[in-house]
């Protein structure tokens, strides 16, 4: 097995404290998060405290309990090779871009970092990332999205008083529709000024708040956009452009319950019903690709 860390298709903590740029024996331990990108390794970076009572547990009103360990933060490691510092300082700016439309609400903060990571006496840039951990549950852009369904969430959420005072249901779903409509036009701005759109479509991408943000997590695939008749693919031939887009179409229909405007230049671009027949073709044999690799 290669000891590349950017080839390893899962690390653990030994792994992390072995980086050279890592502190070892350090303060925190490194636990790989459930949802894994195909671009970066993520980690929580977790107190050993914490990480003691869910192992050991602890008693709360005489009862022992396991409460699972929340990160701090979460640590990405980016897979990708950059020759130059450029090249990483390019990729670095694209996150920044993303940072000044969506922050503070709608996207989960990062602290980038350039480090030389250091493996049989050889020097190569790596990209990392510190960025904050947002608790919450996942928003699937192709769910149901509908009343019912967000209540699940927030269930699933454990949603409790707040400041001794119970929020209605109804009035945090309203608190969803109003904050969806700010994340859809910072989106939607960034993209005709910018043409960048970050991955809207990647599964865990998008996390719901118990304040009822929705939060981009997954900052790691920012692809440009053309409004042109081609599908461009990313790196890993996938069309991220246009399924970040058909996400994007599906939260404004479903979440602020209203139809989407037909002269959208964004929309009537990607959401041509040609178009998409051909990223459905696309997406399906990516999947395939994806499932033949695990077999």
């Amino acid at each position: 097995m290669t000891d590349d860390i950017r080839d390893k298709p899962y690390i653990d903590n030994k792994d992390v404290l072995g980086l050279n740029f890592i502190k070892d024996p350090g303060i925190y331990i490194y636990r790989r998060h459930y949802r894994q990108g195909l671009r970066s390794h993520i980690m929580e970076v977790l107190d050993p405290k914490d990480v003691e009572n869910e192992t050991k547990g602890i008693f709360i009103d005489g009862l022992k309990m396991y409460p699972r360990a929340q990160p701090l933060n979460m640590l990405r490691i980016f897979r990708t090779r950059f020759n130059t510092l450029r090249d990483a300082e390019k990729e670095v700016k694209k996150v920044k871009i993303i940072e000044t439309y969506l922050a503070p609400d709608h996207i989960a903060k990062s602290i980038e970092f350039i480090v030389l990571y250091t493996r049989h006496g050889k020097h190569e840039l790596l990209l990392c990332g510190l960025q904050e951990y947002v608790n919450g549950e996942i928003l699937d852009p192709w769910s149901h999205l509908d009343n019912d369904h967000l209540f699940l969430l927030l269930r699933d959420m454990r949603f409790k008083k707040v400041e001794n005072t119970i929020m209605m249901i109804d009035q945090w779903i309203l608190s969803i529709r109003e904050k969806t409509e700010n994340f859809i036009q910072k989106l939607k701005q960034m993209i005709m000024e910018t043409n960048y759109v970050p991955d809207l479509a990647g599964v865990g991408n998008l996390i719901l708040t118990r304040s009822g943000d929705i939060k981009l997590v997954d900052i790691n695939n920012i692809s440009n956009v053309h409004f042109d008749p081609i599908i461009h693919l990313d790196d890993r031939n996938y069309p991220v452009c246009d399924k970040s887009i058909e996400a994007l179409s599906l939260l404004e229909q479903k979440l602020l319950n209203r139809p989407l405007y037909k002269n959208d230049p964004i929309y009537k671009t990607f959401l041509d019903p040609k178009r998409m027949k051909d990223v459905q073709a696309i997406d399906e044999e990516f999947r395939h690709s994806m499932e033949s690799k695990r077999a």
